[in-house]
């Protein structure tokens, strides 16, 4: 479970890393929007599966959060793009998130109990700092249209709250 865990930090570490010929910190905004779209709907599957598998308060608590929370930003999200008259366009790094999001569902999906909490509290926290990471190096200081720069800062507020919840919920299910 660590050695899964440590692959997608370093698999995020290399989403990140200039050498890559596909930059994060070169996307569109409406790659951008996508991107942001699809991690969105990643989160809220991992929780839904969350939903359906714990027992653990501090889980489920963290679950419905991400859930309504996620829900809500990719809502706004869809509304801005409307209203700018633009699609979302998938993209190298959407593809990755989508790719890696199919083995942490069916690992998600093979554990129980305790083994399941743990892993998916310290999945949230990892998926969560890579997300943030990422906002704040490569995909904030390049949006270029202004109504979408301050969705995504006010998204960045959101998620830099659920690492916060993250750490607390990993800590809870270690205890």
């Amino acid at each position: 479970m660590k050695k899964l865990l440590i692959g997608l930090t370093m698999s995020a570490a290399l989403l990140t890393s200039p050498v890559l010929a596909n930059d994060p910190a070169a996307l569109t905004d409406v790659e951008l929007a996508h991107v942001a779209y699809t991690a969105d709907n990643i989160d809220i599957a991992y929780a839904a599966i969350a939903m359906v598998k714990s027992q653990n308060p501090a889980v489920l608590k963290f679950a419905q959060s991400m859930m309504s929370d996620h829900t809500a930003v990719n809502e706004q999200a869809l509304a801005l793009l409307k209203k700018l008259g633009a699609q979302p366009k998938d993209n190298f790094l959407s593809q990755t998130l989508t790719k890696n999001s199919s083995d942490i569902m069916s690992k998600l999906s093979s554990l129980e109990g305790a083994e399941f909490d743990k892993f998916y509290a310290e999945n949230e926290l990892a998926y969560h700092k890579a997300v943030n990471d990422l906002m704040v190096n490569a995909f904030i200081p390049n949006i270029e249209n202004a109504e979408v720069k301050k969705l995504f800062k006010a998204g960045l507020e959101i998620f830099k709250q659920h690492e916060a919840h993250a750490e607390k919920m990993v800590k809870a299910v270690n205890g």
